[in-house]
């Protein structure tokens, strides 16, 4: 064995708690209002309803029938980390089960999200723990000692992940944000929040949408005067 078949990298360092309280708060659905980064392919969806996590990424790189590399990081990584798994363009076989989320939950992780189907969906509703993937799948992954990438550049659903970038999972979906936009992001969002919040008090209290979006004043300009 090569020093290439396994690719060890260290454990990013946490990202300000204060700020993931804040992003926590958000909705990944009103951050897609303005920013265009970080969008995993919306097939990655909560295995079980209502989760939502804010937490500093940790990665994975796993080759298709193997989840040697998975099995050993998981006593890696520390407490209120969030694991994001690349399977390298695999779709069929499901390297995240029972075992894998009852020592994923003793180690306290946020949660975890996989670029692939998951198993044992009963077990991780059995522990509660917040999980994101492709759907379930019964054809699971071995241990055949293939290699693999920890704390290494990954695609989850098409976007771009590197170990440390923030992670907003919740029903809607997953969104990964690199540290440097994540104070922008937060203000934004936070601005975009407060701003939805009058909006929808506007509309209860008898406010047309598309008189307050605008919508409607478009369709007359191009709609007046025809018969």
């Amino acid at each position: 064995m090569t020093n290439l078949t396994y690719k060890m990298n260290a454990v990013p360092e946490r990202i300000d708690q204060a700020k993931l309280d804040r992003l926590a708060k958000l909705e990944t659905a009103t951050i897609g209002h303005f920013y265009h980064f970080g969008f995993a392919d919306p097939a990655i969806q909560s295995v079980l309803p209502g989760k939502i996590v804010a937490a500093t990424v940790t990665t994975l790189a796993i080759p298709g029938l193997d989840s040697t590399l998975l099995h050993h990081c998981l006593a890696e990584v520390g407490e209120g980390y969030f694991m994001a798994v690349d399977r390298l363009g695999d779709s069929k076989y499901a390297c995240w089960g029972g075992g894998v989320t009852r020592m994923a939950a003793l180690k306290g992780l946020a949660g975890a999200c996989v670029d692939g189907p998951h198993t044992d969906t009963a077990e991780i509703e059995e522990q509660g723990f917040a999980m994101w993937s492709r759907g379930a799948s019964p054809v699971t992954t071995r241990l055949y000692d293939t290699g693999g990438g920890f704390n290494v550049p990954v695609s989850i659903g098409g976007a771009a992940v590197l170990p440390g970038y923030a992670v907003l999972a919740d029903p809607s979906g997953v969104l990964f944000i690199a540290p440097e936009d994540l104070d922008a992001v937060i203000e934004q969002g936070e601005a975009k929040t407060e701003a939805g919040r009058k909006n929808e008090a506007k509309i209860t209290a008898g406010t047309y949408l598309g008189e307050m979006s605008g919508a409607t004043r478009m369709v007359r300009a191009k709609t007046e005067g025809q018969a």
